[in-house]
């Protein structure tokens, strides 16, 4: 069975203005991600955004940590933040 987990992100007020220098690498990282199978979606929450979601399969909380410390977004500070949730998918 598939277990997932949930990082949410909460963001700076003004992150559609400061995101833009780190935004291709943050979505790049998601993309590579998906590719090996750990994120399954990923996206903003609100509009303006105010945070984000994203959803990741089998893998460890701990390492879901790592990859959020690594994060361009966290790293430049637009990050608030986070927490990750287990998420009990039932259909």
């Amino acid at each position: 069975m598939t277990s997932h987990h949930i990082l949410f992100y909460d963001y700076v007020p003004d992150i559609v203005e400061r995101r833009a220098p780190h935004r291709d690498a943050h979505l790049q990282r998601i993309r590579d991600a998906q590719a090996d199978g750990r994120i399954t979606l990923a996206g903003a929450l609100g509009d303006p955004p105010h945070g984000a979601a994203i959803v990741f399969s089998d893998t460890d909380p701990e390492e879901i940590e790592a990859w959020a410390v690594a994060d361009p977004y966290v790293k430049a500070g637009l990050v608030t933040a986070r927490r990750v949730e287990p998420w009990k998918v039932v259909s």
